[in-house]
């Protein structure tokens, strides 16, 4: 017997590529396995499959074109302008994304143009008044700018899964650190985005064993396995954390 929901929480969700973890989501939310309901699917691309997920299963979806605004920016500075309320020097002292010695000029064309695209992420989704984002596979690092607007006084609003056993192999190829190091256990974690890169207080993790004989094929697989438990799970205990 299908257990009855109270009370849903809203979400909404962006993603970079194939979307096997929005469908893991979209999924449990069809089952009535965690209390939650999609609204929306943003992308950084085009053509990521998982838009399609999302609108076969009637979520609206939205694209904000990084790459193009990248270009524009770094081609013709002078015509791009950044947001109203963006201050640079107050996001520079806040962002631990970037290394000490990274040169000033690549940290402000960093900041700049990643302020830009999340101007226009918060336009997209800032009027859905989600409880939840989830980054499901979105392969583009939030910025102070976007996490103090979307967020206001609370940081543990944005999650995010992380394909390694933080904090180990923080970044973009967790499972290829893992398996280069050679270690005998992986996994994933889900946490909340802070300011830095995957350092965020971890909301859960799930481990698998490594075998001698395995690839990085087969430790992606398990991971992923995983991941399509976890993620969903990490939703249903902040689902059931905004009623106590």
């Amino acid at each position: 017997m299908d257990k009855v929901i109270n009370t849903k929480i809203r979400i909404g969700s962006l993603i970079s590529g194939g979307g096997t973890n929005l469908q893991a989501i979209l999924d449990s939310c069809a089952d009535n396995k965690i209390d939650a309901t999609m609204l929306f699917t943003g992308s950084d691309n085009k053509d990521a499959k998982g838009l399609k997920r999302a609108e076969k299963a009637g979520v609206k979806t939205f694209i904000v074109d990084y790459p193009v605004i990248i270009k524009n920016l770094k081609e013709n500075p002078d015509s791009v302008l950044v947001p109203d309320d963006f201050n640079l020097e107050e996001i520079k002292s806040k962002q631990k994304l970037l290394f000490e010695n990274t040169p000033e000029e690549k940290i402000n064309h960093f900041l700049k143009s990643r302020a830009i695209a999340e101007k226009q992420l918060l336009d997209h989704i800032i009027d859905y008044d989600i409880d939840l984002l989830v980054l499901a596979g979105f392969m583009r690092t939030l910025t102070p700018y976007f996490i103090d607007r979307f967020c206001n006084s609370s940081h543990r609003k944005i999650m995010n899964i992380h394909p390694a056993l933080l904090p180990s192999f923080p970044g973009v190829d967790g499972y290829g650190d893992t398996f280069n190091y050679g270690c005998k256990v992986g996994g994933c974690t889900v946490h909340f985005i802070d300011y830095g890169e995957d350092t965020g207080p971890i909301l859960g993790q799930k481990a698998f064993d490594i075998e001698d004989s395995d690839t990085l094929a087969d430790i992606k697989k398990k991971g992923l396995e995983l991941e399509w438990q976890l993620f969903p799970e990490c939703i249903q205990k902040f689902a059931e954390s905004l009623r106590t």
